[in-house]
């Protein structure tokens, strides 16, 4: 059987149909096999396994996994060695959940102690627990375990397999886990510290898989604090290494997993950004990424072309992601960027491409250069961005929205000139759907691009915004549970109050509950900013006409700006002040009576207190109020 099946998939599926799985299984647990038969039937289920993605699945339904770690008890090392290597097969599947590992508690020990017994023993384990280590549980397990003392000494094996096994062990440990990371710094091996051992990894001498491995190790230890990031093993070693991993030279897949890498380890650092973009010519490097598949004459092997289109994506996603990291920050870099040939054109396609991974890089690429004023103002005009991107947003996952709403709000600027077009095409209402979302970044983004929306908008677009967005929405916004989404619509709020035919016009529209709506916020249990910016509303509000009377006619909310004017926090004094010096302003209609009224609340001997203020802006606003009593 086993001769028969090597390397003969029909063969294979052959067998598996006739039932030979449960046989085999059976045959292997037998207390009565002798041991060569239990290790032969272990080698045919690991050659099955082997097969397609459908043979593993039938090898799962006969419940070949408990049966596998069962033999693992075995005193026989090749016995152990065979079911290994069929373990090692089966769950570097992408059909196989990673679970079943975890689910008998006493598994992931009794493999750490199998990790002595051979080269064979450590590298099918090193692979096993690098391909079942999916999030922080399983890291936290393997942690708990004893991996990294148990795995680190193997990367001074004789074996390279061995050694590139436990590299990339590290690497899956380590990935945004500071626990695993900060012990991996103060690891030693043979007298060497883990970090010096991943350097010596990346020289160029070492083979491609072992450099980019080890800069993986690196970017994941100094992205979880372990490392800083102007270590020299960072700015000198990794950087220069991943750059390396992106030229021409190399496979088209271990460009796309170089560029990835890179463009995480500068995501969050302005210095390794601009480092990183002076380094080799990187930015123009990453041009050729968008250069595949080649043109078909140049490509006579069939072979070849199906392997370009399947890397041509992952390449575009790639550059996408490091572009964005290297523009994350430097206004310089972003100009470069998108004088690079072709850019705009080739972001703007990606926006409309079928694999939602490639649109999401692409959106995630514009958004990082849409925090450019002059971009704003020159390529994303000259390109008209806002078109594919108002398409984007029609019907895109989660994901692709939080970013392309993002990046909608910088396109809604005031100065930008695709304010208009963008109103145009309908995103008003696309936007307040936005805010009855589920996910708390969605209603942020929606709420945040209609405060920018109504930044010294006209009357017109602040009445659709209302229309469309309506109160109960507003007021539902404004009790949400999240504090961005509470802070943005106090923004909104105070952006569609402002100017004062503005103010006078929505105040007699939906003035009643504005004024409740303040009235819960500043009794409710808020931080000082949220307090602060609903001040500075009711500060908007005294600066209407006909709207002031809505204050002056309102006993419980001037007790409320009485009480604030003597809070022991500036900030808050500050914005009361301001309700106040707009109230008793003189040239005003009706100024004498809300002077009186406020007077007679004690509200003159408060300022007299605050002319006294320490604070030189608190104590030169309540003098200008007190002019205005005098003149």
């Amino acid at each position: 059987m086993k001769n028969a099946v090597i390397g003969n998939n029909k063969q294979k599926a052959n067998l598996i149909v006739l039932g030979a799985v449960p046989r085999l299984l059976y045959l292997l647990q037998q207390e009565t096999s002798s041991t060569e038969l239990k290790t032969e039937c272990a080698v045919v289920l690991g050659s099955l396994a082997m097969g397609t993605e459908n043979n593993v699945k039938s090898l799962l339904d006969c419940h070949i996994i408990p049966a596998l770690l069962q033999g693992l008890l075995s005193p026989d090392l090749k016995f152990i060695e065979a079911c290994l290597r069929c373990l090692r097969t089966i769950f570097t599947s992408p059909v196989t959940p990673e679970e079943l590992l975890y689910t008998d508690a006493t598994v992931i020990p009794h493999l750490m102690a199998l990790l002595s017994r051979s080269r064979y023993t450590q590298e099918y384990i090193c692979q096993i627990f690098s391909h079942c280590c999916k999030g922080p549980d399983h890291q936290t397990i393997l942690f708990n375990h004893g991996a990294v003392q148990n795995i680190a000494h193997l990367l001074t094996s004789v074996s390279y397999k061995v050694r590139m096994q436990a590299l990339k062990c590290f690497s899956v440990l380590a990935f945004e886990n500071p626990q695993v990371s900060m012990t991996l710094v103060n690891v030693l091996v043979d007298g060497e510290l883990l970090p010096q051992i991943f350097v010596k990894m990346l020289q160029r001498d070492k083979p491609i898989e072992m450099q980019l491995t080890s800069a993986k190790c690196l970017t994941y230890m100094c992205r979880a604090g372990a490392i800083r990031t102007d270590d020299n093993c960072i700015v000198l070693k990794t950087l220069p290494c991943l750059v390396r991993m992106c030229s021409k030279e190399r496979l088209l897949e271990e460009r796309v997993e170089g560029a990835e890498t890179l463009a995480y380890l500068i995501e969050p650092d302005v210095e390794l950004q601009r480092i990183a973009s002076i380094t080799d010519h990187l930015i123009a490097m990453l041009a050729d990424y968008f250069k595949y598949p080649s043109s078909v004459s140049a490509i006579t092997d069939i072979k070849r072309l199906d392997h370009d289109l399947k890397h041509a994506h992952e390449l575009r996603q790639a550059a996408f992601k490091l572009y964005a990291s290297l523009g994350a920050n430097d206004e310089d870099i972003r100009k470069k960027i998108i004088e690079t040939e072709n850019m705009m054109d080739r972001i703007v396609t990606g926006l409309s491409e079928s694999s939602v991974k490639v649109r999401l890089a692409a959106v995630r690429c514009l958004h990082s250069l849409s925090r450019s004023v002059q971009q704003l103002r020159t390529s994303f005009q000259d390109h008209a961005v806002w078109k594919p991107l108002m398409k984007v947003l029609q019907n895109a996952p989660d994901e692709i929205l939080v970013v392309a709403s993002s990046m909608l709000c910088n396109l809604l600027l005031e100065f930008s000139p695709s304010k208009e077009p963008i109103l145009e095409s309908g995103a008003v209402e696309l936007l307040c759907g936005l805010t009855q979302s589920e996910n708390p970044a969605l209603r942020v983004n929606g709420i945040w691009a209609l405060m920018n929306m109504a930044f010294q908008a006209e009357q017109k677009i602040k009445a659709d915004i209302l229309r469309s967005l309506s109160t109960e929405q507003l007021f539902r916004l404004l009790s949400d549970s999240d504090l961005n989404v509470l802070m943005k619509t106090l923004g909104l709020l105070r952006n569609l109050l402002s100017t004062r035919p503005h103010i006078d016009k929505i105040m007699s529209t939906h003035g009643k509950q504005i004024m409740q709506a303040v009235t819960l916020i500043l009794e409710g249990e808020h931080n000082i900013e949220v307090k602060e910016q609903t001040l500075c509303i009711l500060a908007n509000i005294a600066d209407g006409t006909t709207a002031k009377e809505l204050i002056m006619t309102n006993d419980d909310i001037l007790q409320k700006i009485k009480y604030y004017m003597g809070h022991s926090h500036v900030k808050l004094q500050l914005a009361a002040m301001f309700c106040i010096s707009n109230l008793i302003w003189n040239d005003e209609e009706g100024s004498q009576e809300r002077q009186d009224k406020l007077r007679d609340m004690g509200i003159v001997d408060i300022l007299h207190k605050l002319s006294q203020s320490p604070d030189s802006n608190l104590c030169d606003k309540a003098k200008m109020a007190l002019q205005q009593y005098l003149a």
